[in-house]
């Protein structure tokens, strides 16, 4: 026999019921055009029975702003790396200006020109380092676009295969559920059940929404890395324009200034005078290492010996000697000269080998040899090594035969890339042919 049971006075089950059905539709209710996306297909039903899809959500959308905020920092970054490349070129003009002072003190005209060059060599070298840090930066931006571009495919197919889901299911409503409802407490089960549904469906949709933002700020972060990469390789070409202008510059005036009769027996003077201040700076160091030595004897009994060995080819190669060594014609005097060394025409940056084992004692610079490295050898042998482009060497470095010391370059009082080679033996210059093997 069923056993009645009495409900609320004034048909209180059905108030609660309809309360409760119109409280809870407005959130259980999504429209029925969102589309959904998300990078990983779930199962409704699952999602819906966790009761994580928000929590999910939340974490989600938290990082995918961040990955947002990081590609709109970058995108800025490159911006200003674009702007910056246009104010870093070399003001060849400015330069030109600058050096037009200096012309009366070849000397003083030289230094200032090979600081100009080294400049602009030390931008060139920094926009070629630029260009292969944003080679590699693009190659990453089009892996993160393809990964994010693959994530849409993901999330498309999710979308159709969601809407499918819910076509042959039915979209649930407040309504529906109220209609099914066998108690209240089912009726609650059913609602809560359509109320994550609908989150769900709004996390997928905001996904979706944001990667098509994300894909958006890679493809422009793209295009504005391609911009730079060539726009720094439009800077090199300018750049190599602007050394070359200075060398052929260069050149041109020490030649001119070399060849010009009214100036021809200054020119002379004060190619003698520089020699001559060369050969000083080249004995003050001796006798420096000369008084370091005996100091070194008398404190340890040890000192640098030459083993009288054979020494290394200077260079990696050459094209030619373009001056030997002992009396010459000077190649823009025109005069008679002592060439103190041989001068092998290379190729600006090809090595510069440390000719036998040795102490550095100078790697520094003058305005008559230019970049120069000076090696002690022991027993009173110094090897010199003028004109170089870049130094790699340090006052004090111990070298052994073969060392890459140096690269060929053509600064101070030079007209063209070459290594002078000089070898010094008891404080006189000596052939570099005794050591070399020709």
């Amino acid at each position: 026999m069923r056993e009645d049971r009495e409900c609320p006075r004034g048909g209180g089950w059905t108030k609660i019921f309809l309360v409760c059905a119109l409280c809870v539709c407005a959130l259980a209710v999504m429209p029925a055009d969102a589309l959904p996306g998300i990078t990983e297909p779930l199962s409704v039903s699952a999602t819906a029975n966790s009761g994580s899809g928000t929590t999910a959500g939340t974490a989600a959308d938290t990082t995918a702003s961040d990955s947002i905020r990081d590609k709109e920092d970058q995108i800025s970054q490159i911006q200003g790396e674009r702007d910056q490349l246009k104010d870093n070129l070399s003001d060849l003009q400015a330069m030109r200006d600058s050096l037009q002072t200096a012309r009366k003190d070849l000397k003083s005209y030289i230094a200032q020109l090979d600081g100009s060059l080294a400049k602009v060599e030390q931008n060139i070298q920094e926009l070629q380092e630029k260009i292969a840090d944003k080679e590699a930066q693009i190659e990453q931006t089009r892996r993160e676009l393809e990964d994010a571009r693959q994530t849409e495919k993901k999330q498309k197919e999710l979308m159709v295969w969601h809407i499918r889901l819910m076509y042959e299911q039915g979209r649930s409503s407040a309504v529906d559920a109220l209609l099914r409802s066998l108690s209240f407490g089912d009726l609650l089960n059913q609602l809560d059940y359509i109320n994550q549904v609908a989150v769900y469906e709004q996390n997928l949709w905001e996904e979706y929404k944001t990667n098509a933002e994300y894909i958006a700020l890679c493809a422009e972060q793209l295009q504005l890395e391609q911009d730079v990469l060539e726009q720094a390789r439009a800077a090199v070409e300018t750049e190599q324009d602007n050394l070359e202008s200075l060398i052929d510059q260069k050149n041109q005036d020490i030649t001119n200034y070399d060849r010009d009769i009214a100036t021809k027996d200054q020119a002379i003077k004060e190619y003698e005078e520089m020699i001559a201040q060369q050969d000083e700076e080249i004995r003050q160091l001796e006798a420096a290492i000369a008084e370091e030595r005996r100091r070194a004897l008398e404190n340890s009994g040890e000192v640098l010996h030459y083993d009288n060995g054979m020494f290394k080819f200077p260079l990696a190669s050459y094209t030619r000697v373009s001056d030997d060594y002992g009396p010459r014609i000077h190649p823009t005097l025109g005069v008679e000269q002592f060439h103190n060394g041989v001068d092998f025409a290379a190729p600006k940056g090809t090595a510069i080998y440390a000719a036998y084992d040795g102490e550095v004692v100078a790697a520094t610079y003058s305005s008559t040899m230019g970049n120069y490295v000076m090696i002690d050898h022991g027993d009173g042998l110094y090897t010199i090594y003028m004109h170089a482009s870049a130094l790699y060497v340090k006052k004090g470095d111990l070298v052994v035969r073969g060392d890459t010391i140096a690269a060929v370059g053509a600064t101070g009082r030079a007209t063209g890339n070459h290594l002078h080679f000089s070898v010094r033996l008891n404080g006189e210059y000596v052939s570099p042919w005794n050591y070399l093997s020709q």
